[in-house]
């Protein structure tokens, strides 16, 4: 009996120990990737991608002040206050104490922090330029050694997947968003926004995005020297590098869905609003001259 409480007794303190990474030492890692450099910059374009996004599901049946709901709740929804507290806190969840010493020591390394930099430079790339980069109309230095290379940490770091996921967790968060905001039954908008996400689904999305993002990795890595991609294809294959780009992406992923439900949540209150005023509008007496004094 002392045996078996003895190793219970291991055990528990070295799962502890594993897994415990606090909301700083997430939070110091998040500002060691400037995660919020690279999100931010991609904040200020999204009311009007949600206003194209609106349109297109809607077949053009939203009214102009629906659809100026949507640009001026997702100012509201898409922020970076809003974007970090949940993502950080899903950083520190998903990660253990190794995982986050090596993201730290690989962050904070030559090849990290160029790695870094290379990423917030693509991230502060307007939307003309980056369609130019994933359309290949801008070239990238290309090489058999180096074209290997990129597959391989495309492949690592499940850049497709991330960008696949993303898509749907903010569809998913403004259906959601917006049936509560709207007193509607967010359980149906769920079931409804899973539907819309299935396998076939996901592997439409991930075919179309394959190429446009292997084409900006390439354009966003193009001043790494082949050592540099090395060093970060090395960290991205080894057990702490999987771990920490796992739980960066379920971070991203926890960021954008808390944005997508904030969104959402004030596009329903807003269209609900309109709506009242709209019903207002219709049941109100017509006065007449013999109503006039």
């Amino acid at each position: 009996m002392l045996r078996l409480g003895l190793l219970l007794l291991l055990c528990a303190s070295a799962g502890a120990a594993e897994a415990e990474v606090g909301f700083d030492t997430a939070a110091t890692i998040n500002q060691a990737a400037q995660v919020r450099a690279q999100v931010r910059a991609s904040l200020g374009s999204m009311p009007e991608k949600m206003r194209r996004l609106y349109s297109a599901d809607d077949s053009g049946s939203l009214s102009e002040d629906q659809l100026a709901a949507v640009e001026s709740s997702a100012t509201r929804g898409f922020r970076i206050d809003v974007f970090e507290p949940a993502a950080i806190a899903a950083l520190a969840a998903g990660l253990d104490a190794y995982s986050a010493k090596a993201a730290l020591e690989f962050l904070h390394s030559p090849p990290g922090q160029l790695t870094v930099a290379a990423d917030v430079a693509l991230a502060m790339q307007d939307e003309a330029a980056l369609d130019k980069i994933s359309s290949g109309e801008v070239a990238a230095p290309a090489s058999a050694e180096r074209d290997a290379i990129l597959d391989k940490i495309a492949v690592a770091s499940h850049a497709v997947d991330s960008a696949v996921q993303i898509y749907l967790v903010i569809a998913r968060a403004l259906a959601i968003g917006t049936a509560i905001g709207g007193g509607l039954d967010p359980i149906a908008a769920d079931q409804r926004a899973a539907k819309n996400s299935d396998a076939a689904v996901r592997a439409t999305l991930a075919q179309r995005m394959k190429q446009p993002l292997r084409r900006s990795l390439a354009y966003g890595y193009r001043d790494l020297s082949l050592t540099d991609l090395r060093n970060l294809l090395a960290f991205l294959e080894s057990k702490g590098g999987k771990n920490y780009t796992l739980a960066s992406i379920a971070a991203i992923n926890a960021g954008f869905d808390a944005m997508g439900r904030r969104c959402g949540e004030r596009i329903g209150e807003r269209w609900r609003e309109l709506a009242v005023a709209q019903r207002a509008r219709t049941t109100r007496p017509a006065t007449t001259s013999a109503d006039t004094p």
